[in-house]
């Protein structure tokens, strides 16, 4: 929970209402976060935290205005994390290092799986090594179709797929994805999918990037058409250089989840709140949500 008009929380798109209330001992309106895209540069500032040095955070969150499907809830449950670097890391390479890495840990989760219950016969899906590619060129492959049909098409081809530069306009005049223009910077970013057999499409695992500095937030700023926010504390922070340089990111806890058990909807790994009509149409299919 944060308080609001700070700008920490993380705005989303911009449209989405966050779950606010007052506090009745301090009556202040506080929010229920939307992710700590934001709150975790501000707490390695906080702790007084040096470059090399991170944090991770088992993060709870809620977005109300979330469309319910096979692989969205309003509850939203991921492994956060945030590291401080120095501005000469600030560059494409250490970001797909980041990402090789996380993607070993996911190829060690499913050997581990693979030995745990042989009962099971699981078979390896994970390619062994992650493809990158930026969004743009996805749209000069694929330019009569729609982002995420793009995703499926080469995450099918690939198995796993680092896209890049989500958020950035493309030469369509479009955007692959939408991503708040005050956390990640747009060039230095990207979405892991992979390939999920059982739904037959692919699925993010983790959004990730090398944050916003100075210069690019205020690019973003006035390319997003949200130059106001530069009155909030968290943006005010930022400009003054009283903020560390970062890179970090989110893995969806039930996403991780949902993807090495195979299943087939969210509601299997986590409880949350679903339309009844779906429940029942789940249930009649033996699937069960928690």
């Amino acid at each position: 929970m944060v308080p609001s008009n700070t700008g920490v929380n993380d705005l989303l798109n911009g449209y989405e209402s966050p779950v606010d209330f007052i506090v009745k001992e301090t009556n202040r309106n506080i929010q229920i976060i939307h992710s700590l895209a934001k709150w975790k540069r501000v707490a390695l500032k906080k702790y007084g935290f040096e470059p090399g040095e991170g944090i991770y955070a088992d993060m709870k969150a809620v977005r109300r205005d979330e469309e319910t499907d096979n692989i969205h809830s309003i509850y939203v449950d991921q492994w956060s994390w945030e590291k401080i670097i120095t501005q000469e890391e600030r560059n494409y390479g250490l970001l797909q290092e980041i990402v090789r890495n996380i993607f070993e840990v996911f190829k060690i989760t499913e050997e581990t799986l693979i030995n745990s219950f042989p009962e099971k016969e699981l078979q390896r899906t994970l390619p062994d090594d992650i493809f990158f590619i930026s969004s743009q060129e996805l749209e000069d492959m694929y330019p009569d179709i729609s982002p995420k049909e793009r995703e499926h098409i080469i995450c099918k081809e690939k198995g796993a797929v680092f896209v890049t530069q989500i958020g950035k306009k493309l030469k369509s005049n479009t955007i692959h994805d939408g991503r708040s223009p005050d956390y990640d910077d747009w060039e230095l970013n990207g979405d892991i999918i992979l390939w999920h057999e059982p739904l037959g499409r692919s699925i993010e695992l983790s959004s990730m990037g090398i944050r916003v500095d100075k210069a690019s937030l205020k690019r973003q700023l006035k390319e997003s058409g949200t130059e106001d926010r530069k009155d909030l504390l968290f943006h005010k922070m930022l400009l003054n250089g009283e903020l560390p340089l970062t890179i970090g990111g989110g893995l969806g806890q039930s996403r991780i989840c949902m993807y090495f058990m195979k299943a087939v909807h969210i509601g299997e790994v986590q409880s949350s709140i679903w339309p009844e009509e779906m429940v029942r149409e789940f249930k009649k299919k033996g699937i069960e949500f928690l």
